[in-house]
């Protein structure tokens, strides 16, 4: 009944957001009738320009500080944060899409997610801003091509992300087990660490997003990385026998207890729980990771990572975020978002805060971080092996939900992985159809 309910209200939230976002909504929700505030400005004449950015809340510890000391020094500027957990905020933009509230300036990652925003005439046009305050020369190109959409910017920059498989170095020891470099050999690592009572995998089923991390790698297996990138790009059928290969495989894991008890109904906010804990010895997760050990207290040189051994080239799914600006801010309030974001990614707040960035930054000629010695490991392997567009930013949002439900089905038994590669198919001939 609850994914009913949340599909009938996804579906009402998409029908209203083409009224919403073209909305004449210049103040973004803000209270244009109060007074200027009182502090000291540099310019007694001119008014506060009052922005609002919404992020995610893993960045909270640093941004606090960073916001208080921005405002302080900027006058003329008042910036306001609000945090969200990862999908309260992917649910919290759309909302605000579908009634035009959407804050001057919000967290989105790429591919379709941030797509909507732009098919939707909710974000910014770019473009010229960035020309004229030289983005290109400072940006990675690679990062502005994930922010790039029919030939337009609709994006800042703030981080590219690769996924390989972390571990808890003091579980492998304990049952003298190495960094696998095949297949089989990691299907006997998990073997191993089952028969000796620890769960191999922590992954949440919640979402879906979190598990899909290792049914993209199942079908990458499977697929060939050629064939892989045609699947995704809809030029082949998903009704195929290396997807259906895939989720059977995906199936088999879920059987024989590889993943954490009860993953189906977990939160991916509570997934790193049973690694810091030692319940579990492996998670799929990006190189931010080591941030978040700093930052939970873990001893970061206790992890190590390596790329999921599939093909043989090992691809890892990667993905981009950036920041999205609302299409209806003036030309001030555009200032004072770029000024905000140029001074929370500065060099001294990068250097102080280390663990509340995704490193390196996607600038050129971007530094590795000191301390998080899988960063440059995980980068490293991706310029190696190549990485593919993770699934749910490959795919658009109504075929990345029917995944997500195929992959319910098929771990609860539910449905066959026949079955399963036959409901993706169904929902990308909708798509298409459409």
């Amino acid at each position: 009944m609850k994914r009913k309910l949340s599909l009938v209200l996804a579906c009402i939230m998409l029908i209203s957001v083409f009224a919403g976002c073209g909305s004449a909504n210049t103040d973004s929700g803000k209270d244009t009738t109060a007074t200027p505030d009182e502090k000291p400005v540099s310019d007694s004449t001119k008014e506060k320009v009052s922005v609002t950015l919404w992020t995610l809340s893993t960045k909270q510890s640093a941004l606090e500080p960073i916001t208080e000391k921005f405002n302080e020094e900027n006058p003329d500027y008042e910036v306001t944060v609000s945090y969200f957990g990862t999908d309260a905020l992917k649910d919290a933009c759309k909302v605000a899409a579908s009634s035009g509230t959407l804050p001057n300036v919000w967290f989105n990652f790429g591919g379709s997610f941030s797509r909507f925003y732009v098919e939707n005439e909710c974000a910014y046009d770019l473009t010229q801003y960035a020309e004229e305050h030289n983005w290109y020369d400072r940006f990675n190109p690679s990062a502005l091509e994930i922010c790039t959409f029919d030939g337009k910017l609709y994006g800042y920059p703030s981080a590219f992300n690769v996924l390989g498989v972390y571990y808890r170095k003091d579980i492998f020891d304990q049952y003298n087990l190495q960094e696998p470099t095949t297949f089989e050999e990691f299907e006997n690592v998990c073997a191993t660490l089952k028969e000796n009572g620890v769960t191999p995998i922590t992954t949440a089923g919640i979402y879906g997003w979190h598990v899909m991390r290792f049914v993209e790698q199942f079908i990458e297996l499977y697929a060939g990385a050629q064939l892989h990138d045609q699947l995704n790009a809809f030029k082949e059928s998903y009704d195929c026998e290396a997807v259906v290969k895939a989720l059977t495989k995906y199936q088999e894991f879920s059987d024989k207890g590889y993943f954490i008890e009860g993953f189906t109904a977990i939160n991916p906010d509570d997934v790193n729980i049973p690694l810091f804990s030692g319940d579990a010895a492996m998670i799929i997760e990006g190189q931010w990771l080591d941030g978040v050990f700093i930052q939970n207290e873990q001893d970061v040189d206790n992890y190590g990572s390596f790329a999921l051994p599939t093909t043989g080239t090992n691809r890892l799914s990667s993905f981009g975020d950036m920041k999205q600006f609302n299409i209806n801010n003036t030309a001030d309030e555009m200032d004072a978002c770029a000024s905000f974001l140029d001074y929370y990614f500065s060099d001294e707040n990068v250097s102080q805060y280390p663990e509340s960035y995704s490193q390196p930054r996607p600038l050129q000629n971007a530094k590795m971080p000191e301390g998080q010695p899988n960063v440059a490991k995980l980068i490293g392997l991706s310029q190696e092996n190549g990485t593919f567009t993770i699934t749910d930013q490959a795919f658009p949002a109504e075929v990345a939900d029917a995944l997500f439900h195929v992959q319910d089905a098929v771990a609860n038994h539910d449905m066959t992985p026949a079955e399963g590669a036959a409901k993706i198919q169904e929902a990308i001939e909708a798509y298409k159809n459409k």
